[in-house]
């Protein structure tokens, strides 16, 4: 298909046209040239597909249809191949149902465990949501199905979502923010992009030519169109000379018209425009040549796919040795979730679950019974609901609660207002725990949530919004017939006043300021060495591991070099299992402040017991640099790298060290204003400093040499501190006979030479 061609036979009318949606779910056909309209669908853990009575808050049903393990789950199973599995099994599920693209992945960054949306967002770190983005982009387009990763960018609250602006430095946008949708794009190229509403740094998403032209297409390479999200458009025209190709959904034609009279006025190039078709056509042409509607759609495969990937996602918190459980104990099953799962979220990404395994169904044929223990729906437990409870799980062996959060409590459109468990479940638990120290709790959340009742309970499985099956796999792991891998994607804080947005999040008003820069999760708690509940990659095993004898390929290397670390990995239990092995680097004596490690690699790893391996990761620049806002790019200070790898970023088990040397001089200026202690850092301009440098230090402290008293020692040291911090200039009124303003001048002249 001749693409440009085609475009070249269209109407300007038929052009604008083609840049907005139809309806709710398709593209525009241009029934004069065969040209047909392709359907897009919400994701991104399952089908979302309406054909009537459209929405995009999943108010209205839609097919019948699988829910995986929503995003909060599958990022803490650290799989690579596992999010490539589970995108394959959607791109034939896209194909049967004859879209052309799958709205996701999302990979927002998780600022504050309040975010509405958290629940559908991988991780509070930008390479772990990257990586696995990637991978499940790879497999969906595998199938010749299209992917929209959103919402370009930092789109971290739901309050005033669209209209605030997310407002944040450059340095933090570009280690933060950025990362997850320049490696997907890098790595995965996803058909499009999706921008987000909110604006950034005043200009909103849709509309911003740094963020849709320069940035996405003009560095990362990106190929794809880009669309708004439902709603998103502020400045039709102004978007399309952006980058944003198509609008969604349908506006009825009234910015359709926009476009044309703009032409037509000549304050919008109409080469611009027929860009914008080309892209949407040569994606919409790349599913049409390869659509396969007869691609089998086995929904009861997909079921089990969902039970085996919720197995994998599932995060072991608390044991104290109870579990597994024994399948002869007599064991009670306690909360509604039990029976009725929550096992996804709400809004766009709802789906209509063809069937759901409960933990109560799943159990079935073992010694369990059950009771409720709390309405989800009214968020109550009464008096009498709790006796029952405790009553039954005095007469057990072992009682395990199924609690959470409710639907009404995280979704999409607003923000969680705290981070606190329904009270009537909180009190469920320490009554339950109370009558029976015995006591298991499984959680059905979205993000983090405070645990008061954590001392008293005997184990905690995290089991998170695991999607439709996700009954079969809680059970499956309770008794040991698989075991607990899943590591956490996020930080569990003690409180959510400990989480570093907590003073700013939501902003002001219309202004979202992040200014806690790049210290977003663990990033923030390890810098602060804060106690935390749970922190970043933590996750408990049936069996045992530990990492050695790790081995780096130099010593010191430059920013031009990748470096090779290699770890064993040894399973030191009694049972085969799974651990996720984490590499982070930390820059020991940086000029900017910095993290005290990041994540850099990370591998999932199968061993049977007392088996080793080795683990390799590969570190470019990119691992060890920082973004440089005075060059606008990635830059590498010369200097000492640690290098760590465990299982969490709390739990390091061996470190080695490198020296990376950069090969890039940043660029330096040196004004009158400039201070002593910067010029003296920089070895040449210390040098040129020469006799100047000696007689203005003999000027603050004359007896530095010979300081005989500690008082003489004191004054010494206060005199060339306050030298140190003295600017340049103060050349002429400390050091008169030897410095003018001529002299100060020939030596700046010197010093930029």
């Amino acid at each position: 298909m001749d693409i440009k061609a085609l475009v070249s036979q269209m109407t300007l009318e038929e052009k604008a046209g083609l840049c907005s949606g139809l309806d709710f779910w398709h593209t525009k056909p241009v029934e004069r040239l065969g040209v047909p309209s392709v359907m897009v669908s919400d994701g991104p853990h399952g089908l979302r597909k309406q054909d009537e009575k459209a929405d995009h808050l999943g108010v209205n049903d839609s097919i019948k249809a699988v829910c995986m393990p929503a995003a909060c789950a599958t990022a803490s199973s650290f799989d690579r191949d596992l999010m490539g599995r589970m995108g394959q099994a959607i791109g034939d599920s896209c194909q049967h149902e004859k879209l052309g693209v799958v709205l996701g992945p999302a990979v927002n960054i998780k600022r504050s465990p309040l975010c509405g949306r958290n629940f559908e967002y991988f991780s509070e770190d930008p390479y772990l949501a990257g990586e696995m983005s990637a991978a499940y982009i790879n497999g969906v387009q595998s199938k010749n199905v299209g992917t929209s990763i959103k919402h370009f960018a930092a789109n971290s609250q739901e309050h005033r979502r669209m209209s605030s602006s997310s407002n944040a430095d450059e340095r933090t946008l570009r280690e933060i923010y950025f990362p997850a949708f320049e490696i997907s794009v890098r790595k995965a190229q996803p058909w499009t992009v999706m921008c987000s509403y909110n604006r950034v740094n005043g200009v909103y998403a849709s509309e911003n030519p740094w963020l849709l032209t320069d940035v996405l297409r003009g560095e990362w390479g990106f190929k794809g169109y880009v669309m708004s999200d439902w709603g998103a458009v502020s400045d039709r025209v102004a978007g399309v000379a952006a980058g944003l190709d198509l609008e969604m959904p349908s506006s009825g034609g009234i910015n359709d018209r926009k476009i044309v009279a703009a032409v037509k006025s000549g304050e919008l190039d109409e080469k611009i425009v027929d860009q914008a078709c080309e892209r949407i056509l040569e994606i919409n042409y790349r599913y049409l040549d390869n659509a396969r509607p007869e691609t089998p759609w086995d929904q009861e495969a997909d079921h089990q796919l969902s039970a085996r990937i919720a197995e994998e996602c599932m995060v072991l918190l608390k044991n104290d040795g109870i579990l597994p459980l024994n399948k002869t104990d007599e064991v009670v099953f306690i909360g509604e979730f039990a029976a009725k799962p929550r096992f996804q979220g709400g809004g766009s990404s709802h789906i209509n679950a063809f069937r759901t395994t409960s933990a109560v169904e799943a159990a079935q044929g073992l010694p369990v019974t059950y009771v409720q223990g709390y309405s989800a729906a009214r968020d109550m437990a009464t008096d009498e609901m709790i006796a029952e409870a405790v009553q039954a799980a005095k007469a057990a062996k072992v009682a395990v609660v199924f609690a959470g959060l409710p639907d009404a409590y995280e979704s999409e459109g607003y923000d969680r207002a705290h981070m606190a468990m329904p009270a009537c479940q909180n009190r469920l638990i320490e009554a339950v725990a109370g009558a029976n120290p015995n006591t298991v709790v499984v959680l059905h959340n979205g993000s983090p949530v405070e645990m008061p009742w954590l001392g008293k309970v005997k184990a905690v499985l995290e089991a998170y919004l695991g999607g439709q099956a996700v009954g079969i796999a809680a059970v499956r792991l309770l008794y040991g017939d698989a075991n607990p891998c899943g590591h956490l994607a996020e930080t569990f804080p003690v409180k959510l006043s400990d989480n570093p947005s907590y003073l700013y999040y939501g902003g002001e008003g219309n202004e979202a300021d992040y200014r806690e820069g790049v210290f977003v999760g663990y990033r923030y708690y390890d810098k602060k060495e804060m106690p935390v509940l749970f922190p970043f990659g933590f996750g408990l095993s049936y069996t045992t591991f530990a990492c050695s004898n790790l081995r780096l390929s130099g010593a010191k290397i430059t920013d031009q070099e990748t470096l090779t670390a290699t770890v064993t990995v040894t399973n030191t239990g009694s049972r085969a299992g799974k651990t996720v092995v984490q590499l982070y680097v930390g820059d020991r004596e940086s000029t900017v402040l910095r993290p005290i490690r990041e994540l850099k690699g990370f591998e999932k790893v199968e061993l049977q017991p007392g088996e080793s391996r080795d683990v390799t990761f590969t570190l470019d620049k990119r691992a060890f640099a920082y973004w440089n806002a005075a060059i606008h790019d990635w830059h590498v200070e010369t200097g000492a790298f640690t290098i760590e790898v465990g299982q969490s970023s709390r739990d390091i088990e061996v470190s080695g060290e490198v020296t990376v040397e950069s090969t890039v001089a940043l660029p330096r200026r040196y004004t009158a204003d400039s201070i002593f202690m910067d010029v003296m850092a920089d070895p040449k301009a210390k040098e040129a400093l020469g006799p100047m440098l000696a007689s203005i230090q003999k000027a603050f402290a004359p007896n530095a040499d010979a300081s005989d008293t500690a008082q003489e020692a004191i004054s010494a040291d206060m005199g060339l501190a306050m030298m140190r911090y003295m600017p340049l200039r103060g050349l002429v009124s400390f050091s008169p006979d030897k410095v003018t303003d001529d002299t100060l001048k020939q030596l700046l002249d010197a010093l930029n030479g």
